[in-house]
């Protein structure tokens, strides 16, 4: 399939195609029957551009998802201790989790807290009220 296609079917922009492609994390091909040079992507492109965003989004960086797509799809298995990068990887979005859900939490509760805040205040200028009017009767 040529760049536009791509592009739609994986909904991402054309600049973001052309960048995972310089960093090597996709491959296209010379479509032999165009007469001007048109790049063509294989049909496993998409999958790629579905670990890519996933990956990224779990906060590993350019770099990381190149070796994770290198072991990943079996292209230099001896590059790297496989194992201990996804050890590490793993711990790292797990961390990354932790700290996501300890702020969420936060989140939650200071909204909970402010959703209180209304009442809380007219119980205190009720109070306030209640000591002006024994203050003024005395």
């Amino acid at each position: 399939m040529r760049i536009g296609e791509l592009s739609k079917r994986a909904q991402v922009s054309r600049d973001t195609i052309r960048f995972y492609e310089r960093h090597g994390l996709i491959q296209s091909a010379v479509d032999p029957d165009a007469a001007n040079s048109y790049r063509i992507y294989p049909e496993d492109v998409l999958l790629t551009l579905d670990i890519i965003r996933d990956a990224q989004a779990a906060g590993l960086s350019i770099a990381d998802i190149t070796v994770f797509l290198g072991q990943f799809m079996a292209q230099d298995p001896d590059a790297i201790d496989g194992q201990a990068f996804l050890d590490a990887k793993i711990a790292e979005v797990r961390a990354r989790l932790a700290s996501g859900t300890q702020f969420l939490d936060m989140l939650l509760q200071t909204k909970t807290a402010l959703a209180r805040a209304p009442d809380d205040e007219a119980a205190d200028l009720e109070r306030i009220g209640a000591g002006n009017e024994n203050r003024t009767r005395n």
